[in-house]
């Protein structure tokens, strides 16, 4: 999406006139996206003359109290989390048809998902756009929210490429704080060994392209995305910390760099089972056609060690190595 040219007839019109409450105040509502709770939603808002995003649950959750209340959380938490590499909060309210919302800044531009798709392609425009250089410098920006969530007590637990957003001027954003958590607190999802995708012998053989594969956070699943979780995240740690994210930052940058995910499994469980306990390839290695720094593979080896105490032990740590580095 294209930013629109600031024009007068959008900047003098009188104000609304009583401005109408709750959703009633926005017009021009279009999809963006769907998942299993919430829906999101642009839209024009006729008092500031700019388009917003609206986050809201779906029609059957919206009198779900625990759903009320993580809506709610992830709009405060992202509300709160002031910060260059983060999206702005506008509004939060709650509706009287449609419940818990928020508003935020419409973000322009792709995810990073899409664009390593469209490398892997072999995407010549992708591929020119987006060098190593740049591509290191967009984990980096991710890493510096991640930095200033762990400074004010918060842990994303859900970083991968499609939550990294790249803006048309190069503004990288790291997006849905659904499921961060706050520590010292209690979690409100049931450890993973509880839950429908426990590792279990015979219960579980999803492929990797079920909707369960690509998230953990629907029906009270532990939070987070397979293929990115921490062996502590997976084992139901509910003592994790700042070092869960630098794990997910490491399978990031390797995915990134070698545009291959590093622990994809079959199924659920043989990608579990990699995360805790398989011994990768680095990066440069096992995708050399990508003239791959080693450098990066001692950055990545030392963010994805099993056991937290040998990783990076802040975020800053690993922003100082990938700045060296850039």
């Amino acid at each position: 999406m294209n930013e629109p040219t600031i024009i007068l007839s959008g900047t003098d019109p009188d104000l609304p006139k009583p401005v109408p409450p709750g959703l009633k105040r926005y017009t021009g509502l279009r999809e963006m996206a769907r998942g299993a709770t919430a829906v999101l939603q642009s839209a024009f808002d006729p008092v500031t003359g700019r388009t917003v995003a609206i986050k809201k649950l779906l029609p059957e959750k919206k009198f779900d109290r625990i759903e009320r209340r993580r809506l709610l959380r992830e709009a405060r938490v992202t509300a709160q989390l002031q910060h260059p590499n983060t999206v702005p909060v506008y509004d939060i309210g709650d509706d009287d048809v449609d419940g818990i919302y928020f508003t935020m800044k419409r973000i322009s531009g792709e995810n990073l998902f899409e664009i390593l798709k469209r490398i892997a392609r072999g995407d010549a425009a992708a591929i020119e756009a987006y060098p190593i250089s740049w591509r290191l410098e967009i984990v980096e920006g991710a890493c510096q929210a991640l930095a200033y969530a762990h400074a004010r007590g918060l842990i994303h637990r859900d970083v991968k490429p499609e939550n990294i957003w790249v803006g048309n001027f190069g503004e990288v954003i790291l997006l849905d704080w659904g499921v961060a958590k706050v520590w010292g607190h209690p979690d409100d999802n049931h450890p993973l060994q509880q839950s429908s995708l426990a590792i279990r012998p015979e219960a579980v053989r999803e492929e990797m392209d079920s909707p369960q594969m690509q998230t953990l956070t629907a029906g009270g699943q532990r939070p987070g995305t397979p293929l990115y979780m921490s062996p502590e995240q997976i084992v139901g740690n509910r003592t994790i910390d700042e070092r869960s994210d630098v794990f997910s930052v490491g399978v990031v940058l390797y995915e990134v760099m070698a545009i291959r995910e590093p622990f994809r499994g079959k199924t659920i469980d043989e990608t579990f089972d990699n995360i805790r306990h398989r011994e990768i390839e680095p990066p440069s290695e096992r995708s050399p056609q990508y003239n791959i720094p080693k450098a990066v593979d001692d950055i990545v080896a030392k963010a994805l060690q099993k056991r937290p105490e040998k990783r990076y032990q802040s975020m800053r740590e690993l922003i100082s190595d990938l700045k060296d580095l850039v």
